[in-house]
């Protein structure tokens, strides 16, 4: 089983019905790395690291999201380690104030 890092951007109806929780917690449960924020531009972003079929998994539960969520794009290419630096100090998921 490969790594991957993956970074996805959801938009829709995606803020303000609980999505950066429901990412979270779907993270947390796969034990991936990475981090969610929401974007002033209505957009959630976040980053998942792991094993690549563990990663595709939580990229397809992005495209569900929470009950009252609707998504209508979510484009997710591979990323850099570096953008893992974005996590807070001992937290292996964060979730990251708006930006």
């Amino acid at each position: 089983m490969s790594g991957a890092i993956r970074h996805v951007r959801i938009r829709g109806r995606v803020q303000g019905v609980g999505y950066r929780a429901f990412v979270d917690h779907q993270a947390r449960a796969r034990d991936l790395q990475g981090w969610v924020r929401n974007r002033r531009d209505g957009s959630v972003e976040a980053l998942f690291a792991g094993p690549a079929d563990v990663v595709e998994a939580m990229v397809a539960a992005c495209r569900q999201g929470p009950m009252l969520a609707q998504v209508d794009a979510v484009n997710d290419e591979t990323a850099g380690p570096d953008m893992l630096n974005l996590q807070q100090p001992g937290e292996r998921f964060s979730v990251l104030p708006t930006i």
